[in-house]
């Protein structure tokens, strides 16, 4: 059957997509695979104790810093061979917090010293260049503000340097607060699968690894062979890691030495260090792709590894792309079966390409305790799909140039699933990334409605998944929003304008799920009124062309100019300059005589006619089976009228007006709400 132009182009698109994530999904089991190699041999060599800087960049983290200062100067190592440095750009209470603690432990004999810019440029990176010009030990340790080193780290990963080649040692996350909630087992899975994975497999091969940021030690003259740090990027650490290998320098990756550290516990904060990775990884893409792929000294293997890493988080477009496409092609009839005959074949070959095979994974990486882990594997799921909308947002952030800003995790230092954190510090608001999150999942709605109306029920779970996801992440991120006051501010009572701001805050949440409800129901309706309709003809056509009863082919004939006369009062008319009507066609730009609704009309008004004709005459002669044929002929001629209609009907004018209006006032509850997130800055630094 001939598609559509249109939808021949969204059919293009969604099997370039599946071709691409399948392509990105094989790679990862293929990782998968290396990671059950061998692992690398400890050197028996004693090295000794070495000397070492351990380096901590700390902005504006009061509740986590000092744990962090009192974990480092408690590991089992020499005073006098290990120097602190705390990077320290804050500009709130963790300044005062971080000189006391340096002063403390200095009078106790620690090396130990209190860094201040007086600047924040560069951020991060900034900071650790910065601490490198006065830097020159043997080793640099780096700890990010919300990682509890254990007091042997230092002896157990330090005597892997003694093979000269080793640049770096990268050694594995451990997750303190995992079980504080859903979002936060979701985020430890996903880093297990990265460390344990692709980490492990890389580190065991001639493949790229990449340091993470923390919890590792770098060889100074690593660090400074491969340029130092450089801070055209968010993710500097992945920058230096892929320079430092260009080199010729190992990365070594010890998945037994486990620093526990800190999971966001706040949807906004989750959403924001996603934004960071996803962002950060096109941009060294950008950076470092050409100079990998022309270096001479680099495997193929580890070139196309490289490839694979650095632009992975593409698979969230595509993921989106295919989002939308699936209804419009379940719409348009398109067969989208893995073995057409066998539509059940399909959602078995999704549950093997993803569930299926990542349990078996689960079952090699934790063993025993597999079992707990596969019971987080649906929270995961919908926690990825939904932050396909934020990473989508990075990645055409880095692609368009847009300029960085390194904006930290914040954390709270809650690690019991009892202990709250929405009155701390540090809350970060939704943003409007949520608004899109929210489109999407109503989008899904509407897919999963198509899907059962098109007979294709098979793919409502591929799409509900993904719909759930939607709206779990902007569920959160909006209930996980709190504009209140500090707790310095709520010794005194709220004043007036106080009070109207959190009034404005609480109509605003009403009026977003208020119109989040209304359009739900507006596209069902919208559905009902404008697309069922052609659905059903569709069904109907099938019925004629598969019927020789004149009887059953005149009620088919008949229900389809009901349906006909619904749709047509929902779509604009043409006239001539008598005033008189010529056409009815949902095609509102470059239409044709084929989508004319009412030609269609007419056409199925001459096959009443012809069908009531044919019913006298005997069903053996002639005359009898050349009007069926004729019939025939007409029906799948208008079946490919309808299909090529079908799609426009979703891009009325009507439908693109209201939806224009509906993203409009949710915008404008979105400014309002950011004027009184300002308000509520104002009071708090002001106190009126």
């Amino acid at each position: 059957m001939a598609i559509n132009p249109f939808t021949q182009f969204v059919f293009d698109l969604f099997i370039l997509s599946a071709i691409i994530i399948t392509a990105y999904t094989c790679n990862f089991y293929y990782l998968a695979f290396l990671s059950r190699k061998r692992k690398e041999v400890l050197s028996t060599t004693d090295w000794g104790t070495p000397s070492i800087t351990i380096q901590l960049p700390i902005y504006n983290e009061k509740y986590v810093a000092k744990r962090l200062v009192d974990a480092v100067c408690n590991l089992d190592y020499p005073k006098d061979k290990m120097r602190i440095m705390v990077l320290d750009d804050s500009d709130d209470d963790t300044v005062e917090l971080l000189s006391d603690a340096v002063d403390d432990y200095k009078n106790q004999g620690f090396l130990i010293e209190h860094v201040r810019r007086g600047t924040r440029s560069g951020y991060k990176a900034g900071a650790l260049k910065h601490a490198m010009k006065s830097t020159d030990t043997e080793l640099v340790a780096i700890f990010d503000a919300d990682f509890i080193p254990p007091t042997w780290f230092l002896k157990r990963a330090i005597p892997h340097f003694t093979n000269s080649k080793i640049g770096l040692v990268q050694c594995r996350w451990g997750h303190v607060n995992e079980n504080y909630s859903a979002i936060t087992q979701a985020q430890a899975l996903s880093l297990d699968f990265h460390f344990l994975i692709e980490q492990k497999a890389k580190s065991n091969s001639h493949l790229f690894m990449n340091f993470n940021g923390t919890a590792g030690i770098w060889r100074r003259d690593c660090i400074e062979d491969a340029g130092g740090w450089h801070t055209a990027t968010l993710v500097e650490d992945l920058d230096l890691s892929y320079r430092a290998q260009m080199k010729g320098w190992k990365c070594l990756f010890l998945p037994d030495i486990v620093v526990n550290a800190e999971l966001p516990i706040q949807m906004n904060a989750a959403k924001r260090q996603q934004f960071r990775w996803a962002k950060g990884s096109i941009q060294c893409a950008i950076k470092l792709l050409t100079d990998i792929a022309l270096k001479r000294k680099v495997a193929v293997e580890a070139k196309i590894q490289a490839f694979i890493q650095l632009t992975r988080h593409v698979v969230y477009p595509l993921m989106l792309i295919q989002f939308l496409a699936l209804p419009i092609l379940l719409a348009g009839q398109v067969n989208l079966y893995v073995i057409s005959f066998l539509p059940a074949i399909t959602i078995a070959t999704y549950l093997a390409m993803g569930p299926g095979a990542y349990i078996m994974i689960m079952q090699s990486m934790y063993q025993k305790s597999w079992k707990s882990k596969a019971k987080i594997l649906p929270a995961l799921l919908i926690y990825n799909a939904g932050m396909s909308v934020n990473n989508t947002v990075a990645v055409f952030d880095a692609v368009i140039g847009k300029k960085n800003e390194f904006l930290r995790t914040p954390k709270y230092g809650v690690l019991k699933t009892k202990d709250d954190w929405k009155d701390n510090a540090y809350n970060l608001p939704f943003s409007q990334v949520t608004l899109l999150e929210i489109f999407f999942g109503v989008y899904g709605i509407m897919g999963i409605f198509i899907a059962v109306f098109s007979n294709n029920p098979i793919f409502v779970p591929i799409i509900g998944l993904q719909a759930t996801g939607f709206f779990y992440i902007a569920y959160m991120s909006l209930s996980h929003t709190r504009f209140k006051r500090n707790k310095s501010s709520k010794l005194r009572p709220r004043t007036k304008k106080e009070k109207m701001a959190n009034t404005v805050y609480k109509l605003s949440m009403i009026g977003i799920v208020g119109i989040i409800v209304f359009g739900g129901f507006m596209a069902i309706y919208g559905y009902n009124t404008d697309i069922y309709p052609l659905d059903r003809i569709r069904g109907h056509l099938d019925g004629i062309v598969g019927s020789s009863d004149p009887v059953i082919i005149k009620n088919h004939l008949v229900a389809i100019q009901e349906d006909l006369e619904l749709v047509m009062a929902n779509v604009p008319e043409t006239t001539d300059a008598n005033g008189e009507v010529i056409s009815k066609n949902p095609v509102w730009i470059f239409a044709t005589e084929s989508t004319n609704l009412l030609r269609i009309q007419n056409d199925v008004n001459t096959m009443v006619a012809s069908i009531e004709k044919i019913s006298t005459v005997p069903k053996d002669s002639s005359a009898y089976h050349t009007g069926m044929i004729d019939l025939n002929g007409r029906a799948l001629s208008l079946k490919t009228n309808i299909m090529d209609a079908t799609p426009y009907m979703y891009v009325s004018v009507a439908n693109i007006l209201f939806s224009t209006i509906w993203i409009a006032a949710i915008l404008g509850i979105f400014a309002a709400l950011k004027k009184k997130k300002q308000q509520f800055k104002e009071i708090d630094e002001t106190g009126v």
